[in-house]
């Protein structure tokens, strides 16, 4: 054997065991090394999530009960006709028979269909006319879908005038940025800053709109997948039938963050919604801002701080700097100027075609705390401030 030809093979053999070894440690850290997320997905899942309310426990028992007509259907007619080709072949001596018009067969062919399709309907209508119907709920709350993130106002019942936004959590989209998490994280992208929290056990009907395009309420185990319209108020319920937590996603393609819109239910015994309503009226009452209050910088560069880090650091950067399509704010014309205007209608129009979305459901305080940040942050030391009078006024 030549040096050129063991010089080959001693490569080729390098470059196997290379791609085995990197097949291996794919297999053995990316596919098996995350846990099932309880109430989220689970780890090569094939069935469908495991039920937490009656509804979603009648959605999959109606699921296997129309696949198992289906597979009999299947077994029955491929059956059949295999059957007659092999049975009845060529080479056996059988030839085709000639006939037409068999009063039989057209009245099983007939009564056979409508009775399976009368033994499916009756299950499945029995299921959705009880998913629609959302009549005497203990708690009503509304979801506004808007890119990218969901805002929560319950209507009625036990914390009846409570509201906030729900958005990714900031470390999970930092490590989206950097191409994934470094350890394996079972709940990846699905972990939120304020959950929607309901008592179990307790009907909770669910509006749904949106601000600006369609999204869409999703939470399988609670079986629930309802749209988010903009201009349409739509509604679906569910009742937990266990505490803990419960996963789901937006599930209509809403633009170029769609995969960064989860949604987190949590549920909580009686006493401890109880309690949590308690403290989140208390939390609300504190952080109620009259917005002709009159800041100073300091105050209000160090609220801006707060809310640049939960809503615009993902895609601005912590360094203002920007990445890729998404222009920095260190340096920027529109931060710089002395006309607050140019960015306060950013901010509550949304810019680039809806790369930047509106974010009008903050507050006058919130908005206001943001661009005096960004406009005495990094290089820029205009030593200006926005108060929230003036996000007021351009609102209306």
């Amino acid at each position: 054997m030549s040096k050129m030809t063991r010089t080959g093979l001693a490569q080729t053999s390098a470059i196997v065991g290379s791609v085995l070894a990197w097949a291996s440690a794919t297999v053995s850290t990316a596919a098996y090394a995350v846990n099932d997320l309880p109430g989220g997905p689970g780890v090569n899942q094939l069935n469908l999530h495991a039920p937490a309310s009656q509804i979603a426990a009648e959605q999959m028992w109606l699921h296997w009960f129309m696949m198992a007509i289906s597979v009999a259907i299947f077994l029955g007619v491929f059956g059949v006709m295999f059957y007659s080709i092999w049975a009845h072949r060529k080479s056996k001596g059988f030839k085709a028979s000639n006939f037409h018009e068999s009063t039989a067969v057209e009245i099983a062919w007939t009564i056979v269909p409508f009775v399976i399709v009368i033994a499916m309907a009756l299950p499945a209508t029995k299921v959705v006319v009880a998913m629609k119907d959302t009549t005497n709920a203990d708690i009503t709350v509304k979801a506004t879908g808007m890119q990218w993130k969901w805002g929560y106002d319950y209507i009625t019942g036990e914390g009846e005038g409570l509201g906030f936004l729900s958005t990714l959590d900031v470390s999970h989209r930092q490590m989206s940025n950097q191409g994934g998490p470094s350890v394996p994280v079972d709940n990846y992208l699905l972990k939120v800053d304020n959950p929607l929290v309901v008592p179990v056990n307790k009907k909770v009907r669910v509006i749904t709109t949106a601000n600006d395009v369609i999204h869409a309420f999703a939470v399988p185990s609670l079986g629930i997948h309802q749209d988010a319209i903009p201009g349409f108020v739509r509604d679906t319920w569910f009742k937990a039938d266990k505490v803990g937590d419960f996963y789901g996603q937006c599930a209509k393609i809403c633009g170029k963050e769609h995969s960064y819109m989860p949604i987190h239910v949590k549920v909580l015994s009686a006493e401890d919604y109880t309690a949590w309503v308690a403290m989140k009226t208390k939390q609300a009452a504190a952080l109620a801002d009259d917005p002709a209050k009159v800041w100073t910088l300091v105050d209000l560069k160090a609220r801006g701080e707060k809310v640049y880090a939960s809503n615009c650091v993902a895609c601005h950067q912590a360094n203002g700097k920007g990445a890729g399509a998404i222009k920095a704010l260190d340096g920027s014309a529109v931060v710089l100027s002395d006309d607050h205007n140019l960015q306060i209608m950013k901010l509550l129009n949304g810019a680039a075609n809806g790369a930047m979305p509106s974010w009008k459901a903050l507050s006058d305080t919130e908005i206001a705390a943001v661009i005096t940040y960004s406009k005495n942050n990094w290089s820029n030391q205009t030593g200006q401030l926005v108060q929230p009078s003036e996000i007021l006024a351009a609102r209306k």
